[in-house]
């Protein structure tokens, strides 16, 4: 009886990459269960929301959502703030939840034009800090040229909702036909940022005080409504835009990978980082790639608009240190590789829970 011949050493079972490639791929074909232990947004939306609300207009996942009204075109979104502490330095939880909202608008193509604000507030809150949250909240609006037209409040027992919870929905009008999302992204494309990232979350991190280090770093919320504008009259065919928040930029790289099939390759040197926020994330133990931010943009461009687009993001106040990260190519699709630093190569995925809970 003959002997079975032998795998050659090149067969792809004795090579150790594409076996954790391989595992990696059929993890995420799965489809998605909720367990206790692993409560990922990103899998709470798909296996929850996602399977019980599914519609067209839903189904795209993007920041907001875009509806059509009597030939009309318009972005409607919604978020919720939970901020802990609700002051810390560069802002509060007034502003933050109106550049929030304005945010989602902008990055999906819209001008922003209205929002509705819910209050969950404590029983015994200081009205002396309700107050400044609103008036914190109504200059956020007037900068961002935005007006709030209709809300709620609800007062709930002390203990209940640490001092101020904040909902806020908005709605924009899409003023051209370009469709921008996650899905339209190609291969040859390019991954900017429009400055440092991380400062919103390490800032919030370093309020709490539990680490006692001092540092200068301050939140960077602020409405991108008008470098976005800036960037879209300059180069009319961006392929996608998010704004970096929960989950930072790791997380944006992470559903562009997945929603258009393709590889996103990170450049680590060339992505922007504040020397504090490196240094705290270092302290914490996180990759600055998964800090929120809260006035930074994600942007993908064809790669023959690269120099356009950071040429008018730097021309704005927001995307003065406006950077080139990566790139995107063909294999392996779905996932997000760095280039180290140190000369190596590795996978960026998605975070299972959150490493920084309660920055926005």
């Amino acid at each position: 009886m003959s002997a079975k011949p032998r795998a050659e050493p090149t067969d792809e079972r004795f090579d150790p990459e594409q076996q954790v490639l391989d595992r990696i791929e059929k993890a995420r074909r799965r489809k998605p269960k909720v367990k206790e232990e692993r409560k990922a947004t990103q899998t709470l939306v798909e296996a929850v929301f996602l399977e019980a609300f599914r519609n067209e207009l839903l189904e795209p996942l993007e920041d907001g959502a875009e509806l059509p009204v009597d030939g009309t075109r318009l972005a409607f979104t919604t978020d919720s703030f939970v901020v802990s502490p609700l002051f810390f330095p560069g802002g509060n939880i007034g502003d933050l939840a109106v550049n929030g909202t304005v945010n989602d608008l902008a990055v999906s193509g819209a001008t922003p034009q209205y929002l509705s604000a819910g209050f969950l507030i404590e029983e015994g809150f200081p009205v002396a800090d309700l107050t400044r949250i609103v008036e914190s909240m109504s200059n956020a609006a007037r900068a961002a040229g935005v007006r709030v037209v209709t809300g709620d409040t609800k007062v709930v027992e002390k203990g209940k909702a640490d001092g101020c919870y904040i909902n806020t929905s908005g709605v924009g009008v899409l003023r051209t036909d370009h469709r921008l999302g996650v899905n339209t992204v190609r291969p040859g494309d390019a991954v900017l940022v429009s400055g440092p990232i991380g400062d919103h979350g390490v800032t919030v991190m370093l309020a709490r005080g539990e680490l006692d280090i001092d540092s200068d770093v301050v939140s960077d919320t602020a409405p991108v409504h008008q470098l976005v504008a800036d960037l879209l009259a300059a180069v009319p065919d961006v392929r996608a835009l998010r704004d970096a928040t929960r989950g930072g930029v790791a997380t944006i790289l992470n559903e562009i990978a997945r929603a258009a099939q393709v590889a996103v390759v990170v450049d680590e040197a060339d992505v922007p980082v504040r020397t504090e926020v490196r240094g705290a994330s270092e302290l914490l133990g996180i990759d600055p790639l998964y800090v929120a931010c809260e006035g930074r943009i994600v942007v993908v461009v064809p790669g023959a608009r690269t120099e356009a687009a950071l040429r008018a993001m730097r021309a704005h106040p927001l995307g003065v240190q406006a950077a080139l990260i990566g790139r995107v190519v063909d294999d392996p699709p779905g996932l997000v590789l760095l280039n180290t630093t140190f000369g190596g190569t590795r996978i960026v995925d998605l975070l299972v829970g959150d490493p920084l809970p309660r920055i926005c």
